[in-house]
Formats: C-alpha cells, structure tokens, sequence
C-alpha cells in the first residue's frame, strides 16, 4: 500500500484544514487507518483510527474538533480539523495496519505510512 498525505498548511488558531490521504495499491477496506502527529520535539502520538462499518477512534485532545472519513470509491482518507490551536502544530502522517482494533493507538502496529504533511498554527 501507498499513501500520499496531502492538505496541510499554516493556518490561525480557530480555523480549519483537511487532510487527505490517498492509497494505492489495496483497498482501504481491508484496513485500520490510523493519522499521528509528530510536534517539534515531541515523540510521534496518536490522532485518529477509522475502519469500514464506520468506526472511530480519537485522542483526547482531539476529540470533539477532529473527525475522520472515508471515501472508498477514491480509497481516500480525511482528516477534517477544526478550532485548529497552535498545539495541534505537527506533521501529520497516515498510515495503515490490519491488525486488531483493539491496538488501533499503537505505532507499531502501523506498517505503510505515508510522507506526512505539516501543520502549522499560528496564535
């Protein structure tokens, strides 16, 4: 699988981006995919894990401003980000794993990822 992050920026506190990421290669059905963020710094986290049938998963410090979709017909993943702050600052990569729900916030369980796309919010 082949991922190609795209749709970040800089952007002020309060406002909105969306990332996308789009896969090549398989079907993104048969995936967890999950988006992280790597702050200047900081240790890579994680953001967000979707699966078919419409499961998700958010950090706490994203929940309720961040809400993640697919789009199957173009095997594409988005990032919707709102009431963006100057902590949400960070490249942003996707990835994907087949592995069990249950570990949907485990790095090491993510084997494709894609190049990231920065982030950047200004106060």
């Amino acid at each position: 699988v082949q991922l190609q992050a795209s749709g970040g920026g800089l952007v002020q506190a309060g406002d909105s981006l969306r990332l996308s990421c789009a896969a090549s290669g398989r079907s993104l059905r048969s995936y967890t995919v999950g988006w992280f963020r790597q702050a200047p710094g900081k240790e890579r986290e994680f953001v967000v894990a979707s699966r078919s049938g419409g499961r998700n998963a958010y950090a706490e410090s994203v929940n309720g401003r961040f809400s993640a979709s697919t789009d199957y017909t173009k095997n594409t993943v988005y990032l919707q980000m709102n009431n963006l702050q100057p902590e949400d600052t960070a490249i942003y990569y996707c990835a994907v794993s087949s592995g069990v729900w249950s570990a949907r916030d485990q790095e090491s369980m993510y084997y494709y990822w894609g190049q990231g796309t920065l982030v950047t919010v200004s106060s």
